[in-house]
């Protein structure tokens, strides 16, 4: 399918959920790679519109544009509204000119899968673990790919020798996961752990602090569920509007912003993921050496030619227990990757299962 796009069609919402879930959505496609591209698109309120979807994938040069709308049922939304919009108003003529097929497809229905997730759902709401009713082939599937992680692990642990025997239990825990994601054994001698920070990182997943994150993928790249369980959620304000607004009133980045206004709202005891932005980076650190923010633990990992190192050299100097990763390397899987090793010390302590 080397010139077909997708887009999926969302409804619109004045709340950021729908378009980030959306996204999330796009995201998982675009790694499955059955499309070119693929892109989302509104009916309302949201950008782009179905038009500029469309418009956006032919500039790709894009000749075959499946549209999916992101619906349960076939309704006023599915069969007049969108389909209106398809229509571009007349340009439709114009885009078979051009040799540009539009092919409207069928809204979700009631499909199998969709039961399962579902099923999912309710089980965790009541705590209980999906595996305990899967099915045989979703258990080996489960096992398989314990398996395959088992043996990455195993091949990372040889790799590192004696740099995991030499580095508290701890840390190694955290070591091995990032250079697991990374498939980077130089990552080893980069990463750059507080001697409180894992202590500091456990207590605060333990007491159900907010996790706040610099972007969409770090927050993407966390399991919530397994947060909810201390009481714990994720916030980014990326797309608040507020924040938006802030970076075009004082002319600083958008990451700036959103983090000035996280600590407007209260970041003490929170923990601090910054997987991409080295102004995010520095803004925190002003507030912090100011006495207006003190969070339980920064991670800070920004990734980049400009301001990444120095930036995490501004985190380093706090007095904020931290981890971190030296030099211009860095980026939002390995924030992921460290949280999420924290995470499962957290419930190896409190014998807490993951879902």
């Amino acid at each position: 399918m080397e010139k077909t796009g997708l887009v999926i069609i969302g409804h619109g919402s004045k709340l950021p959920h729908n378009k980030e879930n959306l996204e999330k959505l796009a995201a998982i496609l675009r790694k499955r790679s059955k499309f070119a591209i693929v892109e989302i698109s509104f009916l309302v309120r949201n950008k782009p519109t179905i038009p500029e979807a469309i418009e956006s994938l032919v500039k790709q040069g894009v000749k075959k544009i499946v549209l999916i709308p992101a619906f349960l049922a076939l309704g006023v939304h599915t069969t007049q509204e969108i389909p209106e919009m398809i229509v571009l108003k007349g340009e439709e003529p114009q885009l078979k000119a051009q040799g540009v097929e539009i092919i409207y497809g069928e809204p979700l229905g009631a499909d199998e899968r969709i039961a399962e997730i579902i099923e999912e759902k309710a089980l965790r709401a009541i705590g209980q673990k999906e595996n305990e009713h899967s099915t045989v082939g979703d258990t080996r599937t489960l096992v398989a790919s314990s398996k395959m992680y088992e043996t990455s692990m195993t091949i990372v642990r040889k790799a590192l020798g004696d740099t995991l025997e030499k580095a508290p239990k701890s840390h190694a825990a955290i070591i091995e996961r990032v250079v697991h994601t990374t498939a980077d054994p130089e990552f080893a001698k980069l990463i750059f752990i507080n001697e409180k920070a894992v202590e500091a990182g456990i207590a605060a997943i333990k007491a159900g602090s907010i996790v706040i994150t610099d972007v969409r993928m770090v927050k993407a790249g966390i399991n919530e569920a397994r947060l909810k369980r201390f009481g714990g959620r994720i916030i980014t304000y990326m797309d608040d509007e507020r924040a938006i607004t802030l970076a075009d009133q004082e002319s600083i980045t958008k990451s700036a912003a959103a983090m000035r206004l996280a600590v407007s709202e209260g970041v003490n005891d929170s923990i601090i993921l910054i997987g991409n932005a080295p102004t995010a980076a520095f803004e925190l650190a002003k507030f912090v050496l100011r006495g207006l923010a003190k969070p339980a633990l920064i991670i800070a990992t920004p990734v980049g030619y400009v301001g990444a190192a120095e930036s995490k050299e501004e985190i380093v100097k706090l007095p904020i227990p931290f981890i971190t990763v030296k030099g211009r390397k860095g980026g939002s899987t390995i924030a992921v990757a460290i949280f999420n090793a924290l995470l499962g010390m957290a419930e190896t302590e409190t014998k807490t299962p993951p879902p």
